[in-house]
């Protein structure tokens, strides 16, 4: 059985974001919604599967997932290399995003400058070379847009 408590020995471990160069990928299915790929979690990569954690720590076909995940420690250092700080803001831009759920199902996520970032470079598997510091910041980009303005963006790259 999953419980909601296994997370607290990640929790012990974690380290700050600019301490980590991998994140390994764990089966955590408590934490992570269905229709979610993966979740990151203060270094960690949570996944429904044991295999697809395996898959990605191998390095097999999974690539830009593991590559969109690695874009969110990036974004972290890039919040004064503070986890609290990412989650925080990650939070306040999901609340903000929530105004456009009529018009966009799932918006708080979608709508998030965080994964619009991540996913707009997930298959650029170069894309986080481009930041000499390390530190993934096309986020900023997407704040300082409005809702509309995001919306636009995220129809131009997919249909909805």
């Amino acid at each position: 059985m999953n419980h909601p408590f296994r997370i607290i020995p990640l929790l012990l471990k974690a380290r700050r974001p600019s301490r980590i160069i991998d994140m390994p990928a764990l089966k955590e299915t408590f934490w992570l919604r269905k229709g979610y790929e993966a979740l990151t979690f203060f270094g960690f990569i949570l996944m429904h599967s044991a295999e697809e954690a395996r898959s990605m720590n191998e390095n097999r076909q999974m690539a830009a997932l593991k590559n969109h995940e690695m874009i969110h420690l990036r974004q972290a250092q890039a919040c004064g290399d503070s986890w609290l700080r990412f989650y925080w803001k990650y939070l306040v831009f999901w609340v903000k995003a929530q105004k456009a759920r009529s018009r966009l199902k799932n918006a708080g996520y979608l709508l998030n400058p965080f994964e619009m970032e991540a996913y707009a470079n997930m298959y650029n598997l170069h894309y986080l070379d481009r930041f000499t510091d390390g530190k993934a910041t096309g986020w900023k980009r997407y704040a300082s847009m409005s809702l509309d303005e995001r919306i636009q963006t995220l129809t131009a790259r997919r249909p909805m």
